[in-house]
């Protein structure tokens, strides 16, 4: 059981677990896809996908919701605002199946600038219990773990750029704390934080270690066919929704917007 994800807040943001939607979102005959920009030192970017621009300007950080993506192959660019396919600092084509769901991120400084595709899972958590995952996007940041102050290590040396596993944990407030791998000191104090029953939280650890910032996501999972995951906005961490960029998603996290700071 990871909890990573909820003490990450203000760490890192990893991007590895992988699961299984229900078999109802499998028959709705699409992807769902979301893309953040997560590249720290990038300027504004706009986003092509198969040629077309279609996200203009997306700043450092933001992050989609979830959007409904015909599955298939694209091919995803992004290059500084203003700028042709051509000057493209990321040249990508990532392929999206029907029945799942993606992350795709912008991640690396500007000079090691990639791609990073990570299958999420919205499945809803059993009753009672809240979903917490959290993804390591600080690029100098070292591998880290996740504990409950005072008590058991939820996540063990989770590095950059990599998610953890999904955790599961009965609703209520936890007192999370995020440690380099193996070490005492404490890098993040997450004192008091509150998880509802049946959401879904991504917990994103974005900047550099100086500047280290959390920013989470809470999706409601997807129930029917072709129901799109609804985003909670709070007053304490907001999140900008993109249209359209559910293709630019995939344009792989060099932005994406939903701004949401914890």
């Amino acid at each position: 059981m990871n909890v990573l994800t909820l003490v990450w807040r203000p760490l890192l943001v990893v991007v590895l677990a992988l699961a299984l939607v229900p078999a109802v979102f499998a028959q709705s005959g699409t992807a769902k896809v979301r893309v953040i920009h997560a590249s720290p030192d990038a300027p504004a970017v706009d986003v092509f996908v198969n040629g077309n621009r279609t996200l203009t300007n997306v700043p450092f950080f933001t992050a989609s919701d979830y959007l409904d993506l015909a599955p298939g192959s694209y091919r995803l660019q992004i290059a500084p605002t203003g700028q042709p396919a051509s000057a493209a600092v990321i040249d990508a084509t990532a392929t999206f199946q029907a029945g799942k769901a993606y992350s795709v991120a912008a991640t690396g400084p500007v000079a090691q600038i990639k791609p990073t595709v990570i299958e999420d899972n919205l499945s809803a958590p059993a009753s009672g219990n809240a979903k917490v995952r959290v993804y390591h996007f600080s690029p100098d940041a070292p591998a880290v773990d996740v504990k409950v102050a005072g008590g058991a290590t939820l996540i063990s040396n989770l590095p950059f750029p990599d998610a953890s596993a999904y955790l599961e944990v009965p609703a209520g407030t936890y007192n999370l704390q995020v440690t380099p791998a193996g070490g005492s000191a404490v890098v993040i104090d997450l004192a008091n934080t509150t998880l509802e029953a049946g959401k879904i939280y991504s917990v994103f650890a974005t900047n550099v270690v100086a500047q280290i910032t959390p920013r989470v996501a809470v999706t409601t999972p997807v129930v029917a066919p072709g129901t799109l995951p609804a985003t909670s906005e709070g007053a304490s961490m907001p999140l900008v929704v993109l249209a359209g960029a559910a293709v630019a998603l995939i344009a792989m996290a060099a932005l994406l917007r939903r701004r949401a700071a914890l």
